[in-house]
C-alpha cells in the first residue's frame, strides 16, 4: 500500500492524540486510590517487569541510615519514575519503631536530628510522605517472641505469623524492665512536638502506624496507638495537619472491638478529618487474644468494605499489601495479592460514584 505525506500527517496526529489520551487516563487513574507494594531495600532492574505485570502505580521503599541522604533517595525516585512507578515513602529502618526514641534512652536528641534531616531529605527528593511507629519491641523476632509468638500455617501450607496473647504474657520484660504508658506518651510527646516543625516546613506528611500487635503491654513496654482514643490524643499532641493515620488494616482486625472502631470505620473516620494518609491492606483470622495472619479472602474481615469505604472518603494514598502469608516479592502469593487488591480496587472504582 503507498503512503502519502498527508497519511503519514494524519498517523502522526492520531498517535499524539492517542498518546496524549493514554497520559490522561493514566493521570486519572493514579489520582484515585493508588494501587502498591513495598521493598526492603530498593527494587532492583528485574523487580521493574512484575510492577508493570501487576499494574502498581507507587512503592513504599525501606532503607538504612547511610541511604539518609539526597543524593541517594533523589536517584532511586527518578529510577523508579524512569519505569512509570511513583515512590510514594522511603523510610529509614533505624528512625522507625527504634527503642532509643520511644523508651527516651540515651542518644534520643541525635536521633531526633536525625530524623528532622531526614525529612528534608525526603522533601528535595520530591518525596512528601512517611511512616512512623512507636514501639520498641516489634524488631526483636525471635520465636516465640513479642511480635509474634509462633509460625503456623495459612491456606496451602503458607507459613504465617501467630500471636497468642497468653503466650507473649509469660515472656520476660524486652529491655529489662517495665516502661509505663506515662513514660511511652511522654517519649511520643517530645519526639512528634520536635519533628511536627521540620515536617511541616518540608511539606512532609507523618502517618502513625497503630501499635501491632494492639495490646496494653508487651515485654514490658506499654503500647499507647491501640485505639481511636489514643489516636486522638496523638492528633491533639501533634496539632498538625501534616500528621495521620497510616491505616493497617490487619492490626485494627486484631484488636476488633477494643479499637474502639471497626477497619471500615475507622477509614470513615480518619478520612472525614483529612487524617488518612496511607494503607497497610491485610486481613487476619480473628481478633485478639489469638490471630493467625491470612490471605485477603481468607481472614474475617470483609476486604472489600475496607476498600469500598477508601473510594466513599476520596482516598488518593498508596495501599500495599502487608505480611502476606508465605513471605515476600518475588514469591507468588505476593503478586496474587496485589492481584486481589487490584481487583477489589477497580471494582469500587466502578461502584462507587
Amino acid at each position: 500500500m503507498k503512503l502519502d505525506r498527508r497519511h503519514f500527517v494524519r498517523m502522526g496526529a492520531a498517535t499524539a492524540m492517542g498518546g496524549l489520551l493514554a497520559l490522561a487516563a493514566q493521570e486519572k487513574r493514579v489520582a484515585g486510590i493508588k494501587l502498591g507494594t513495598s521493598f526492603t531495600p530498593a527494587p532492583k532492574e528485574n523487580d521493574f517487569e512484575m510492577l508493570r505485570y501487576s499494574g502498581v502505580e507507587a512503592v513504599s521503599i525501606w532503607t538504612t541510615i547511610e541511604n539518609n541522604n539526597l543524593e541517594w533517595m533523589l536517584a532511586t525516585r527518578k529510577k523508579l519514575e524512569a519505569n512509570h512507578v511513583e515512590v510514594y515513602n522511603i523510610g529509614i529502618l533505624d528512625l522507625h519503631c527504634d527503642p532509643t526514641i520511644v523508651l527516651g534512652l540515651d542518644g534520643v536528641d541525635n536521633k531526633i536530628a536525625q530524623y528532622k534531616a531526614y525529612l528534608g531529605n525526603l522533601s528535595r527528593a520530591g518525596i512528601h510522605y512517611t511512616t512512623y511507629a512507636h514501639m520498641a519491641n516489634i524488631k526483636i523476632q525471635k520465636v516465640p517472641g513479642y511480635y509474634q509468638t509462633s509460625i503456623q500455617t495459612a491456606r496451602g501450607g503458607a507459613p504465617t505469623r501467630e500471636f497468642d496473647l497468653a503466650v507473649a504474657r509469660t515472656l520476660p520484660f524486652s529491655h529489662g524492665k517495665e516502661y509505663h504508658a506515662d513514660h511511652i506518651w511522654g517519649t511520643f510527646t517530645k519526639f512528634i512536638r520536635a519533628v511536627m516543625p521540620a515536617a511541616e516546613k518540608n511539606k512532609v506528611r507523618i502517618g502513625l502506624h497503630p501499635d501491632d500487635p494492639p495490646v496494653d503491654t508487651l515485654g514490658g513496654v506499654a503500647r499507647v496507638f491501640r485505639n481511636i482514643e489514643g489516636y486522638d490524643r496523638a492528633f491533639q499532641i501533634a496539632d498538625s495537619e501534616n500528621f495521620g493515620a497510616c491505616l493497617c488494616v490487619g492490626t485494627w482486625a486484631e484488636g476488633g472491638k477494643m479499637m474502639g472502631l471497626s477497619p471500615v470505620e475507622a477509614v470513615h473516620y480518619f478520612g472525614k478529618k483529612k487524617k488518612l494518609f496511607k494503607v497497610h491492606f491485610r486481613n487476619v483470622t480473628s481478633p485478639l487474644p489469638k490471630f493467625r495472619e491470612a490471605f485477603l479472602d481468607d481472614g474475617y474481615v470483609d476486604m472489600y468494605g475496607v476498600m469500598r469505604a477508601l473510594k466513599q472518603e476520596n482516598f488518593t494514598g498508596i495501599i500495599i499489601p502487608d505480611h502476606v502469608p508465605g513471605g515476600g516479592y518475588p514469591a507468588a502469593n505476593l503478586v496474587y495479592t496485589i492481584g486481589y487488591m487490584k481487583a477489589l480496587r477497580d471494582r469500587a472504582n466502578r461502584e462507587v460514584a
